[in-house]
């Protein structure tokens, strides 16, 4: 694809029609007598009567292809006398364009770009545009691409030509054809023909969409450089061109230009950027032009704030997101469907259940009935957690509301099962699917495969994989992922390399993700040289290590104890300008934490901050637990404090952390107090909480202490049974 036409090829297409049409724009209006005729075919001048006498005798003559006359041959096969007719009747544009359709239609017919001309002609004179967008339409279905050089070369009045041209772009612009329109852009422009800034306006829509933001930012300098002014909508398409590309920084300066050409930003272009900035983490900057917005008075809408919402779930900032849910009401901003799911949705993510039910219940208040994909989230969540019976009392639900469950539907519920290690029902449940009509598709058979794998049953992996291919399904990187990490985990890496091959003989390209996994066994297996290897062998593919790459190696040196070791590649990832992600910086916490190194703990944990990674309640955790066993508890509950301060809940690990060292130094009453708290918090203890509250009764004999302990154990247990 290019803005620039071959100036050969442009020359020989101008030269063809000038050779066959030798004549300026005279020629579509000459009479027929500047034609030479042969002396036994009837003029110009007698078909034009022939044609009015037909209809006043015939009226629904040449309505239809099926009508014929063999009076009328000559102008079928002969373009030449056809475009001296058109030219006699366009006093009666009506009657040209149903004369014209007629022959269009007639079998053997020759087609001349410049017929076409001649009609456009006609009906742009007598503002008949929808029946010349119907010609217009014709030209392309035959591919006469050459009428653009009729209508580039001065063969029309300039007004028409520019108005044809303008027409030919909104065609091609409607069909997507991309290559076309850059191609008539270009020569319009450079032949001093403006087209209409709507039309560029489509252009820079349809280059966005098929993310070419390069060629849309082209296409705007050429606007500028010919004088064709910008609107609203050019500068709104292409903002959303440069974010949806991560250019968030050009949008922003695009920002500043629009308004130094006095077109001030409206509800639509401020949406288009926050949503752009959202996408790219710059969360600060999108809420920022939501403070703008309300000073310049431009109305906020879920638009506006949806997309940061979601932003700040997906940071893991809850109390963010949940007070911008609330700023927006305050604000005037109505919640739609799309709010409550993506606060739900977030909820659901992060384990928060009972809050994502009470939005849930907060939507039906106000008279939003939930749809599927309301329904598809709290499943999720449900799944997530392992409470399946939950899960399916929805999916009821769902179906009792006469909604329809989908795909997704299904496939979340397979993957709940898969999670519980109940892959029977899970299978059952595929064919359920399939009874109701709904097909399972790669994904389906993906999560059953990976479920086969992490319960050890291969065969049932095979069998599902093997399916997948017999269906028809083309198995996609994270399907051929799941099957590899499964054969990894059952000790046969020779078939999860053959699998590897497999995939590059099907022609899908080498991947980072699936170098990342067989890394991973390798860095498992403390091989760190064939870990080595495999890390040159993949930068040789040019594929570039990130930092999922760099954390493997880095989390496999610290499990082996080669700390410094893996500050060393910890440092050779910031050299290559890659950005650690909260997984590589709590395993540097946890290994040096848990080793007593809290200095070089407590840097990271800052340092991670300061460069805008947001510790999680993994990263807590091991700060939590490196100061416990250095006996700093008091320095230890206050992280655990600021934690909750900033909306991250604790977990079972937490409390089994400080339950673990309150017993080790003999505090039960806070133990206790510690264990009733999690119950309290619907927060499950396991059985490493109960060991750690168990260790200590061979060294105190408070007798009431342990009858608290088995009242609150029995309690637990009753619990859990109840939820299952």
């Amino acid at each position: 694809m290019t803005l620039c036409i071959r100036a050969s090829k442009a020359s020989s297409l101008s030269l063809k029609v000038r050779f066959l049409f030798p004549f300026s724009y005279s020629l579509l209006h000459t009479c027929p007598s500047s034609f030479p005729t042969s002396p036994s075919q009837p003029s110009a001048t007698h078909y034009k009567q022939l044609i009015f006498n037909t209809i006043e005798q015939k009226p629904w003559a040449f309505c239809n292809a099926k009508w014929v006359s063999n009076q009328f041959h000559a102008l079928i096969v002969d373009p030449h006398l056809f475009i001296k007719v058109l030219n006699l009747i366009r006093e009666k544009p009506r009657i040209a364009l149903r004369f014209f359709r007629w022959v269009e239609m007639q079998p053997g017919v020759t087609r001349s770009e410049f017929a076409f001309s001649v009609m456009l002609d006609i009906l742009v004179e007598n503002n008949l545009m929808r029946s010349a967008y119907w010609v217009m339409e014709r030209v392309i279905t035959f591919r006469m691409h050459g009428i653009v050089d009729v209508l580039i070369c001065g063969y029309l009045k300039l007004e028409v030509s520019v108005k044809l041209l303008d027409l030919l772009l909104l065609v091609y612009s409607k069909k997507l054809m991309v290559d076309q329109c850059l191609s008539i852009f270009n020569r319009m422009v450079r032949n001093g023909l403006l087209p209409d800034v709507k039309n560029c306006n489509r252009i820079l829509s349809i280059l966005r969409d098929k993310s070419l933001v390069g060629k849309s930012v082209q296409v705007y300098r050429m606007m500028k450089e010919f004088g064709i002014k910008p609107t609203i909508v050019t500068y709104n398409t292409l903002l959303d061109s440069l974010c949806k590309e991560g250019e968030a920084q050009q949008a922003i300066e695009l920002l500043s230009e629009m308004q130094r050409r006095r077109c001030f930003p409206n509800e639509v272009t401020f949406n288009v950027l926050i949503n752009g900035l959202t996408n790219n983490c710059k969360l600060e900057e999108a809420k920022g032009l939501i403070e703008e917005m309300l000073k310049l008075g431009i109305r906020v809408s879920a638009y506006t704030y949806n997309p940061l919402i979601c932003g700040y779930f997906r940071k893991g900032l809850l109390a963010e997101a949940l007070s911008l849910g609330q700023e927006m009401v305050n604000k005037g901003a109505a919640r739609t469907m799309a709010t409550y799911n993506t606060i739900m949705y977030g909820l659901c993510r992060w384990g928060r259940m009972s809050d994502a039910r009470k939005q849930f219940i907060d939507m039906l208040k106000m008279n939003i009935i939930p749809d599927v994909v309301s329904y598809n989230t709290l499943i999720y969540g449900y799944c997530r957690i392992g409470n399946i019976w939950e899960a399916f009392l929805l999916f009821n639900e769902l179906r009792f509301r006469n909604l329809i469950p989908t795909v997704v539907t299904y496939n979340t519920l397979i993957d709940g099962l898969c999670r519980l290690g109940d892959l029977d029902l899970a299978w059952h449940l595929k064919d359920t699917m399939i009874s109701q009509g709904i097909f399972p598709d790669v994904v389906t058979y993906t999560i059953l495969v990976n479920g086969s794998c992490k319960l050890g049953n291969l065969s049932a992996a095979n069998e599902f994989f093997n399916e997948m291919l017999h269906k028809g399904f083309e198995p996609d990187h994270f399907a051929y992922t799941t099957q590899i990490v499964g054969e990894l985990k059952l000790g046969d890496p020779a078939r999860a390399f053959s699998l590897q091959e497999e995939m590059l003989a099907k022609g899908l390209p080498h991947d980072l993700i699936i170098y990342n996994v067989l890394l991973h066994w390798h860095s498992k297996l403390r091989d760190f040289k064939g870990a080595r290897e495999l890390f040159q062998k993949m930068i040789s593919f040019g594929l570039i290590p990130d930092h999922v790459t760099y954390t493997t190696i880095i989390h496999a040196y610290l499990e082996s104890g080669q700390l410094r070791k893996a500050r060393e590649i910890f440092y050779e990832m910031l050299s290559k300008g890659l950005s650690p992600s909260v997984v590589t910086y709590t395993v540097l916490i946890h290994a040096h934490a848990a080793k007593g190194f809290l200095a070089l703990a407590f840097m990271y944990f800052s340092e991670m901050q300061e460069k805008g990674v947001l510790p999680n309640v993994v990263t807590y955790n091991a700060m939590i637990n490196g100061l416990c066993k250095m006996r700093r508890t008091d320095q230890a509950y206050k992280f655990f404090a600021e934690m909750e301060a900033k909306g991250i809940l604790p977990n079972k690990y937490s409390y089994t952390i400080l339950i673990n060292e309150n017993c080790e130094i003999g505090n039960w009453q806070e133990s206790l107090r510690l264990y009733q708290e999690m119950l309290d918090r619907e927060i499950l203890p396991d059985s490493c909480t109960h060991s750690a509250l168990l260790k200590q009764l061979d060294k105190d004999y408070n007798l009431q202490a342990i009858r608290d302990l088995e009242n609150l154990i029995l309690e637990c247990e009753e619990s859990c049974s109840a939820k299952t």
